[in-house]
């Protein structure tokens, strides 16, 4: 709590000083407590003891009993060595109705350009890939929230074997080779039947079959990769017969991105770095390093072991013929992002780990700063791993409209008064805002096995908890409302012994909002201000039980202040999660 900490860092370190201790160690030591009923702050006496000569129990309760009184503070005690201390309420309900969540933080606005989706336009957008989509979109909107200026970026991969082969596909099938090809395989969702990223999906997959079981694979084979040579060339000829084989595929996996929430800033294609000179002054520079190397067939690489890279060192970035690769061109684009922003932030799967170090390494050989990395584990189907080029996938559209049945079943259900307009936007806002808590509220780096079962959960700690938590807070303001009173700017606080249980609860974890915030935008850790909206519905549930904003048609017009606070909170803590903030459910 840093709103704390900031009146009783000088006054602990006071009480050190004078106990013969050096009161530097204070600012790091002194940290929030990990259990609430330990207090507010902590302060371990663990590292004083051989300097001061004492045992940490010795020293903690000395630092008690010598600690001078604040405003600020409620009580201070030993336990085992730490130092606890907890918040007043009283004061806190000053400050926070007073100065709003503002904790005393120094906040300096930055430049950030988040990437983050970038996916293969050679499909519909599956929820395989939908971590990435979802995670970067969360970045970006707790950053904002933050108050930095951000940009989120999509980087097209339009030059790439995935698009060559979906090209292709266009091509040389028609519909009926398509469907003969397909035959085995289960039809599409018919509600999908206008959306051009479910119809050229088919293409896609046909090619695939013919690359690996017919006689003409070989020939096959060979006209992609001559297609990506000279895509990698440059082509323009070939790269607009790309694009106009992906940008109906784009379209359409942006149109169900959309549906969630997300949206970019901007799109810059791969090939611009190749088409605009880029890649080809990247590959002289790179050529001049001395850690430079040549293969026997002329390709050129960099020996990054001579940087510190373990297990494959050579990092290939032009080929014999001259032409460059992914990599190559990756830095060419980062390069191009340094221009753009202070902060550079790339959300990539785990399985892009040794390419990233690849990449850092080689941005800093050219005297430039590696980008900031969040790194994801997969989703999965409890059978294994989706893929779209096997086809075992699900596809987001068709769990967008599975949740949104679901939530308008419940929703009618609970509301049999509504129409159906109302129940469909009740619903849609529901089911899209459960499948993204469903996958923010996961911690990045650990697996994810998706089951139709979670995503749709309605259940307490799920998104539309959350949602009905603010919507009562909604009911609360209109209903005061309704009877002419506005917030007072500044209502009586009561004494601490006048709170009521919920009502310390919810100040208490007003408090700690831009605490975990500024964690989370340090730490590249989502799920934790996930956990956190969790926690402080729970506490609004509480003053709910506990305080009563009206009674017989009077305001009580403190308790209706925190309601007002608490719903703005819960309102912009939503938004930064992409759950819809309903008015009523």
């Amino acid at each position: 709590m840093h709103a704390l900490k900031q009146h009783v860092q000088p006054l602990v370190e006071e009480a050190l000083s004078e106990l013969g201790g050096d009161p530097a160690l204070v600012e790091r030591l002194l940290q929030p407590a990990r259990e609430a009923d330990q207090g507010d702050l902590s302060l371990p006496c663990f590292p004083f003891a051989k300097t001061l000569g004492k045992a940490p129990v010795a020293i903690a309760e000395a630092m008690a009993a010598t600690i001078k009184p604040h405003p600020s503070v409620l009580e201070i005690h030993a336990v085992n060595g730490y130092l606890n201390i907890r918040v007043d309420p009283s004061w806190l309900a000053t400050k926070l109705l007073s100065d709003g969540l503002d904790n005393g933080m120094e906040r300096t606005p930055r430049t950030v350009l988040i990437e983050h989706t970038s996916a293969n336009p050679n499909g519909p957008f599956h929820v395989g890939r939908a971590r990435n989509a979802i995670l970067g979109d969360t970045l970006v909107r707790l950053h904002r929230l933050w108050g930095n200026e951000v940009t989120a970026e999509y980087y097209v991969d339009d030059m790439g074997k995935q698009v060559a082969v979906l090209a292709w596909a266009l091509e040389h099938l028609d519909e009926a080779a398509v469907d003969e090809l397909l035959a085995d395989r289960e039809g599409g969702n018919p509600l999908w039947s206008g959306k051009p990223d479910h119809q050229r999906v088919r293409w896609y997959q046909a090619a695939q079959r013919l690359r690996k079981e017919s006689e003409e694979a070989a020939n096959i084979e060979t006209a992609i990769g001559e297609l990506v040579h000279a895509s990698e060339h440059g082509d323009e000829s070939v790269l607009a017969s790309f694009e106009n084989a992906y940008q109906p595929v784009l379209d359409g996996m942006l149109e169900t991105l959309a549906r969630l929430g997300i949206t970019y800033d901007r799109f810059t294609k791969e090939s611009v770095f190749v088409t605009n000179g880029d890649v080809a002054q990247l590959m002289e520079e790179l050529g001049a390093l001395e850690i430079n190397g040549v293969a026997e067939n002329g390709a050129q690489f960099l020996d990054l072991g001579a940087r510190g890279l373990k297990g494959k060192t050579e990092f290939f970035y032009r080929r014999g013929d001259g032409s460059s690769l992914y990599a190559t061109r990756d830095i060419a684009y980062h390069r191009w992002k340094w221009s753009k922003c202070n902060e550079l932030i790339n959300v990539l799967g785990e399985d892009h780990k040794l390419q990233a170090q690849q990449v850092g390494l080689t941005l800093e050989e050219l005297g430039e700063r590696r980008p900031e990395v969040m790194f994801y584990s997969f989703i999965k189907l409890p059978e294994g791993k989706m893929s779209t080029r096997r086809g075992n996938v699900v596809f987001m559209d068709d769990l967008l409209e599975e949740a949104r049945e679901q939530a308008a079943a419940v929703v009618t259900d609970l509301r049999p008064e509504y129409d159906e307009g109302t129940v469909n936007t009740i619903a849609e806002a529901v089911g899209t805002s459960a499948v993204r808590f469903n996958i923010i509220n996961v911690s990045p780096e650990k697996g994810f096995t998706f089951r139709w079962e979670d995503a749709l959960s309605f259940e307490s700690g799920s998104a539309p908890f959350i949602m009905y938590s603010h919507t009562r807070a909604c009911s609360i303001q209109k209903r005061v409302h309704d009877l002419g009173v506005q917030a007072l700017p500044s209502p009586p606080v009561p004494t601490v012994d006048a709170m009521p249980e919920g009502l310390v609860h919810l100040l208490r974890t007003l408090a700690v909002r831009d605490d975990c915030l500024e964690k989370v935008i340090r730490e590249h850790r989502p799920h934790l201000f996930a956990e956190y909206l969790l926690q402080l519905s729970n506490a609004f549930n509480a003053f709910y039980r506990d305080c009563h904003v009206m009674e017989s048609n009077e305001v009580n017009m403190f308790y209706f202040a925190v309601s007002e606070l608490a719903r703005l909170t819960m309102k912009s803590g939503m938004e930064a999660l992409g759950i819809v903030p309903l008015t009523t459910m």
